[in-house]
């Protein structure tokens, strides 16, 4: 990881080898349409149907080894609950990601025959899962299979889209002088890398932390898309990634992610832990929330010590979910977060871990369509909940141990992108 002086140095070699590519990304995206999935069927888990008629896939017919890099080839019945999982609720995630996936030559024939099932029909989803993907269970770098599980949601906040009285914490558009640099156009080994910095006597630097943006030493001045009323649920929207916030006369707006500031995220709820202000099984977003009204004047201080901060962008009404680092909307309960570098976005992900604040499992499929900047490390997710008051209950709560398996097309060795 390069921090500091030596990301300082690495920016500047980058641009200086006229090879990096730098771009500001201060330019809003066109929005994308996407179709939208059929609601999830309601329908209870299914046992281990018989075989049944369902599109296959062409496929390549190459021998698999048991074992690549970080992930180790199993079979179906090493997924725990897989048989009592409905995929049938899972294939709609999975169809929207298609949408990102299907000009790429190992997920073409998965996509085209997932586009043939009803999505109602759990028999064929699951026939279709089963002869389109091998499972792969991912391991850890010391490799080891269980990691962190953690949720998130979509919050609603209360704003204004002018500053006011009650409406004094800014949601900020990208600055104008925010560099991104993606350095596999220096070096190919390191795709998926990009760094983020500004301009300062000539040279490439960091940019700005979370204290210095609020200071005022950034130049975001202008580009307040909202204001809101709270900063800690303002400081979880940044975690959460996006959100809505309801205007004074009813309108809602909904916000994402446009881009960050290069900074390693650092956990204030660890900081609190070792401060001896709140036990561990207190440090929950419910229980920093708590904290928080309890010290308004040692917040402010609190949530400076973590320099990563996110800018967003305005996004248009739409009855699914926010869209995630892939492009496409999330699905609650059938989304996850994770690292790109070891799971690769648009994949079908088998995850096992268990609820909330308990022992009770969770083991379902799911589909990689986001990520995070705490979500680091090849057996990692961060569990999607959906919108609202009680997603969040979940996700605030959520800090598990899980294993998960890639679903990669059959034929084909999962690789990081």
């Amino acid at each position: 990881m390069l921090t500091g002086r030596w990301l300082a140095l690495a920016l500047c070699a980058a641009v200086a080898s006229g090879c990096a590519s730098v771009t500001n990304p201060n330019t809003t995206p066109p929005a994308q349409a996407f179709p939208e999935p059929s609601p999830s069927p309601s329908a209870p888990p299914q046992p281990e149907p018989a075989a049944v008629s369902a599109p296959e896939p062409a496929v390549v017919a190459a021998p698999e080894p048991s074992q690549t890099r970080n992930y180790e080839l199993q079979d179906w019945p090493a997924l725990p609950d897989w048989n009592n999982d409905n995929l049938a609720e899972a294939l709609p995630a999975f169809l929207l990601s298609c949408n990102a996936l299907k000009s790429t030559a190992e997920w073409v024939s998965a996509c085209t025959a997932a586009a043939q099932i009803r999505k109602s029909d759990a028999m064929a989803a699951r026939q279709f899962f089963e002869t389109a993907f091998v499972p792969w269970l991912v391991h850890n770098a010391d490799g080891g299979t269980e990691g962190l599980v953690t949720g998130y949601y979509e919050p609603l906040l209360h704003g204004s889209r002018i500053f006011g009285r009650a409406y004094r914490f800014p949601i900020y558009g990208v600055p104008p002088d925010l560099l991104v640099i993606d350095l596999a156009e220096s070096n190919p080994d390191l795709k998926g890398i990009r760094l983020r910095g500004r301009m300062q006597d000539k040279k490439i630097v960091p940019y700005y932390t979370r204290a210095e943006i609020e200071r005022g030493v950034a130049p975001v001045r202008g580009r307040e898309i909202l204001w809101v009323d709270d900063p800690i649920e303002l400081f979880f929207l940044h975690v959460q990634g996006s959100g809505r916030v309801r205007l004074p006369g009813g309108e809602t707006v909904r916000v994402g992610f446009a881009e960050h500031n290069g900074h390693p995220y650092k956990s204030i709820g660890k900081i609190l832990v070792e401060r001896g202000e709140l036990s561990a099984d207190k440090a929950s977003m419910q229980g920093i929330k708590q904290w928080a009204a309890r010290n308004p004047a040692k917040l402010t201080a609190l949530l400076q010590q973590n320099p990563a901060y996110v800018f967003f962008r305005e996004l248009p009404e739409s009855p699914l979910g926010p869209v995630g680092a892939q492009g496409v909307p999330l699905t609650p309960g059938r989304s996850i977060a994770v690292d790109a570098m070891t799971t690769p976005l648009g994949a079908p992900v088998f995850l096992s871990t268990t609820s909330p604040l308990s022992a009770r499992p969770l083991n379902r499929l799911v589909v990689a369509q986001d990520t995070g900047t705490a979500i680091k490390g090849a057996v990692r997710a961060d569990y999607f909940w959906g919108f609202g008051d009680e997603a969040g209950q979940s996700a605030g709560r959520m800090r598990q141990s899980g294993r998960m398996w890639i679903l990669y097309p059959r034929g084909f060795q999962p690789k990081p992108p």
